[in-house]
């Protein structure tokens, strides 16, 4: 190997850091001369070069291992200011992260709530954040001691931790608190001037342990005094290397002379107490003597009570190192019950707020009217943009009420903002943003969000709400966003003189210009599956591109219903079911179902007798149910596959008396993981969510299905296909 025979003439190259792979089967080694290799582990003594990488200019410092969109990628930094990431599978260079302004020190790559990130430090002392994308660093903190920091999350992933040493050698361990990148909690018991680097690691979401001063010293997370110290009965350095196995019962510390020693507690006496006998019996022969281990008594390791008594069970993943973790996405739905025919089924009516679920979330008195509404993919917080082209934020937290932080209509949420006061406005020009046609879209991260109100567009940063950016300034001004499926740098964009632009983010760029309404764009949506965007304009019309060329594939207008005229403001709505082949289609006079490829209508509700017109509506995220609301403040709950009614929730059910009566829902967002609920936004600045009661779990019950509808037309029977991601909103 080319590098091993460099080392044999320089020495003096060394190995700055080894890391294993999620599922264990490779490892990564980083070496303070510009190279990365990447081992495959066979078992036994088995182990093969899979990858040799020239990384970076000079040495590399740190490496990782993450799973952004499940695909296994290798990242590295080093002396060269740059963090990379590659390919774990052929060494392909797939980003490149440049900020920094001094070597990066360390790399700390994690998943939460949805969103792939990794966290660096540099010798600077500045920590930064990145998305796998090239819209730049979206965070910018001070590390305590600014100079060598790593960082690392508590096993369950909530909780961010740093360590790190200053040129001086004050050494500092402290919590942050992410969504402010403030620190809260310092921990004490640092030796006054540490004696080289302090490294650290974290445990069973309860632990943390430093090597310094020539012992290991531990903390319980939620205390800063020290919780005890251990000198591994000597030998160690002034600042020995650490390190936990996957469920924290052993940990290695290295030693002088080139040794390591590893401590147990009585959890990992007993596996290492396995792993001999099952040595011993796998290699026994009759002169083989019986091996022994020497290890570290329990006591000695975590003072015995003090770590092995008092840890709680844990669960086995690593804060660091990139895992993926496993998201409870959509909950299965309650296998419904057939109807007794015998009976004459009748709409279910919700008329008083016992009946079921609602809440009304915190007020923001400048806000007037929503505009546009949307659940974050997380499905922890709710996005709303009022027509005063400000933005709105409310968070779910985790509590003994809401243990997994899921946005509720149980639980009031927190009108949040960070703690610089600043709000998203967006530019509204010249215009009054009370007439203009606003729109956002969110990135499927959560990380930032597109908007427009009249004036130019908008790239805001979710986590600190500072603009990012500002392009395309009007006319014509944007009237519909929506991001690529597959590139987030891409951005398909509505324009108020009917055309459609397909903008490049990264390289501030007009790609292509689509012509085919006469009016504005009201509505786009795309379809990965079948490659095609579907546009939807105030002329009634839709059309369909293909996404590889941009050509105009279909257009069709839209079966307007006898009798009734639409108003001159009318918009029409698309939306793809979770199949990615049907199509939602939302207009004030009808629901309807498309089959996209042909553009052929096969499903039509209309709006007769009891309802007035269509405010807005959405697929539930199972695509199972579709949400409506209307002009009279009624809302509706339809079976998907037929457009049948099922539930009304009337206005008396989530209106006070003392309302105007002129109060409607003007916009409804599903929840992207829990079926049965949903949000609305109203036209008096309040926003709703609502949910069924948990005693019953699901709004209303399903129309037989030979009870027919006099206000559902049939074309073709509908497939209940299910699709696996959660359809666009």
């Amino acid at each position: 190997m080319p590098l091993q025979a460099a080392l044999v003439k320089d020495p003096a190259v060394s190995v700055n850091r080894v890391i294993w792979s999620p599922d264990g089967s490779l490892f990564g080694v980083a070496y303070s001369r510009h190279i990365v290799q990447i081992y495959s582990y066979h078992g036994g003594d088995e182990v093969r070069q899979h990858l040799e990488i020239d990384a970076h200019v000079g040495g590399v410092n740190d490496i990782a291992f993450s799973l952004p969109n499940k695909q296994l990628c290798v990242i590295t930094c080093g002396d060269d200011k740059t963090i990379k990431v590659w390919d774990a599978s052929n060494g392909t260079k797939q980003y490149t992260f440049e900020g920094h302004e001094a070597a990066v020190y360390s790399v700390c790559p994690h998943y939460k709530e949805n969103i792939q990130f990794i966290f660096s430090t540099a010798l600077d002392g500045k920590i930064k954040a990145w998305l796998y994308d090239n819209m730049g660093s979206r965070v910018d903190y001070e590390a305590p001691g600014r100079w060598c920091t790593t960082m690392a999350y508590s096993a369950d992933g909530t909780r961010l931790f740093s360590c790190g040493t200053s040129k001086e050698g004050e050494s500092f361990i402290v919590e942050w608190n992410e969504s402010e990148g403030a620190v809260k909690r310092t921990y004490q018991g640092f030796r006054k001037r540490s004696l080289g680097v302090v490294q650290f690691d974290t445990t069973k979401n309860r632990y943390l342990a430093a090597g310094d001063d020539f012992s290991i010293k531990f903390w319980d997370m939620d205390n800063v005094q020290p919780l005890t110290s251990y000198d591994a009965e000597g030998g160690l350095p002034a600042s020995p290397r650490i390190r936990f196995n996957k469920d924290g019962s052993l940990l290695a510390v290295s030693a002088n002379d080139n040794g390591i020693k590893i401590l147990a507690n009585s959890d990992g006496m007993r596996l290492l107490r396995t792993l001999e006998n099952l040595s011993y019996d796998n290699s026994r022969t009759p002169e083989a003597p019986k091996p022994t281990i020497n290890p570290i008594s329990a006591a000695a390791a975590a003072t015995s009570a003090a770590l092995a008594d008092r840890s709680a069970s844990v669960v086995a993943i690593p804060g660091m190192n990139g895992d993926a973790r496993s998201f409870a996405d959509v909950k299965p739905r309650i296998t419904e019950e057939s109807s007794d025919k015998s009976k004459i089924w009748k709409l279910t009516e919700i008329s008083e707020s016992s009946q079921c679920r609602s809440l009304r979330l915190p007020e923001n008195l400048r806000v007037t009217k929503i505009s546009r509404l949307i659940f974050t993919n997380s499905g922890n917080a709710i996005l709303a943009l009022a027509s005063n082209a400000i933005h709105l934020l409310w968070k779910w937290q985790r509590s003994d009420r809401n243990s997994n932080g899921k946005a509720t209509a149980s639980v009031s949420p927190q009108l949040w903002q960070p703690s610089s006061g600043i709000l998203m406005t967006n530019d509204v020009a010249d215009t009054n943003p009370e007439e203009a046609v606003p729109c956002f879209a969110l990135s499927k991260n959560d990380s930032y969000v597109m908007s427009a109100s009249g004036g130019k567009i908008s790239l805001f940063n979710m986590m600190t709400f500072k603009t990012m950016a500002t392009f395309m300034p009007p006319p014509p001004a944007a009237t519909f966003l929506a991001f690529h499926p597959q590139d987030n740098n891409i951005i398909a964009i509505g324009m108020d003189d009917s055309t459609i632009q397909i903008y490049n983010v990264r390289v501030d760029e007009v790609k292509s210009k689509l012509i085919g309404h006469s009016k504005r764009i009201t509505g786009l949506a795309f379809s990965h599956a079948l490659n095609v965007l579907v546009s939807s304009g105030a002329d009634s019309q839709l059309c369909v591109w293909n996404t590889d060329g941009w050509e105009k594939q279909k257009t069709k207008f839209l079966q307007i219903p006898v009798g009734i005229t639409p108003t001159a403001q009318s918009e029409t709505r698309v939306q793809f079911h979770q199949d990615q082949i049907r199509l939602l289609v939302v207009h004030e006079t009808q629901l309807a179902l498309y089959e996209t490829t042909k553009l052929e209508c096969f499903k039509q509700w209309v709006p007769r007798e009891s309802f007035s017109p269509i405010t807005h509506a959405t697929f539930s995220c199972d695509s199972q149910l579709v949400y409506a609301s209307f002009l009279d403040a009624t809302i509706c709950v339809f079976v998907a596959a037929n457009l049948r009614p099922r539930c009304r929730i009337n206005p008396s059910a989530y209106l006070p008396a003392s309302v105007s009566s002129n109060v409607h829902p003007l916009v409804i967002a599903a929840h992207p993981s829990e079926p049965n609920e949903f949000a609305v936004g109203l036209s008096d600045g309040g926003v709703h969510v609502y949910e069924p009661l948990e005693s019953e779990n699901r709004w209303g019950v399903p129309q037989p299905a030979d009870n027919g509808s006099a206000s559902s037309i049939t074309a073709t029977p509908s497939v209940a296909a299910q699709g696996s991601e959660q359809a666009q909103r």
